[in-house]
């Protein structure tokens, strides 16, 4: 097929046609959504939390939790329990069983079908990339992106940035795409923090009061934990 870089070992699309193109002939995808469902994914289950992505934040998210025995995180971010926001997770029990909603990570991570799938970003990109190595040479990264208002697709930076942090430690022929997410991340390594407070994302959760959310998202290969779908939840990958 014309768009699914399939003469390449590693390959880079955006959103959803991105996982509709590239999950069919990958042996593993890999999941990117710095701000903020992957780094609240790494956060969670590096603590050994279970994370049930979900796409609706409504009273079907309440049915489904009570049917995985999990609990809802809050659709708002907020000083209290848990939400999108990585912070409300950074002390998360060991056992816990979350239902995330997100309507870009989780989305994409419940539309890979039967491909191996990874939850990846800035904080645990040399492990992700590590895991995904072990899976099968044909790797698929797919940058999240954001929704404009109409809710077509905006092309975030900040997982333009986790994507090609992952790929950075990712050995194989790489398409023009992952070497498009490479070269952006190369630009950013130098000052990933400002880089991501000054984007749209970054700016926007700061002015909701979230700036520590973009601080955890920025920390760099802190964290040897791969997410790695299983029975429709994430868990850490055992060693």
């Amino acid at each position: 097929m014309l768009f699914d870089q399939s003469e390449f070992d590693i390959r880079c699309e955006w959103g959803e046609p991105g996982v509709a193109h590239l999950a069919p002939a990958c042996d593993v995808v890999v999941i990117v959504d710095v701000l903020s469902f992957t780094t609240s994914v790494e956060i969670a289950t590096s603590q050994g939390a279970v994370v049930f992505p979900y796409r609706w934040q409504d009273e079907s998210a309440v049915t489904f939790a009570a049917a995985v025995n999990a609990e809802v995180a809050r659709a708002k971010r907020s000083g209290q329990g848990y939400s999108l926001s990585p912070a409300s997770l950074l002390h998360i029990p060991s056992g816990t069983r979350l239902v995330l909603p997100s309507p870009n990570g989780a989305t994409l991570s419940l539309a890979t079908g039967g491909t191996r799938t990874l939850a990846g970003c800035l904080r645990n990109a040399r492990a992700v990339a590590s895991a995904a190595q072990q899976v099968g040479r044909r790797i698929g990264v797919i940058p999240a992106g954001e929704r404009w208002a109409d809710g077509s697709l905006r092309p975030a930076f900040e997982d333009l940035i986790g994507a090609g942090a992952i790929i950075s430690h990712l050995s194989g022929e790489a398409s023009p795409e992952a070497r498009a997410a490479l070269a952006a991340y190369h630009n950013a390594i130098a000052d990933l923090l400002r880089c991501l407070k000054g984007c749209g994302s970054g700016k926007e959760l700061i002015e909701r009061g979230f700036e520590n959310d973009v601080r955890l998202a920025s920390e760099l290969d802190i964290s040897a934990c791969a997410p790695v779908l299983e029975n429709g939840a994430y868990v850490k990958l055992a060693a």
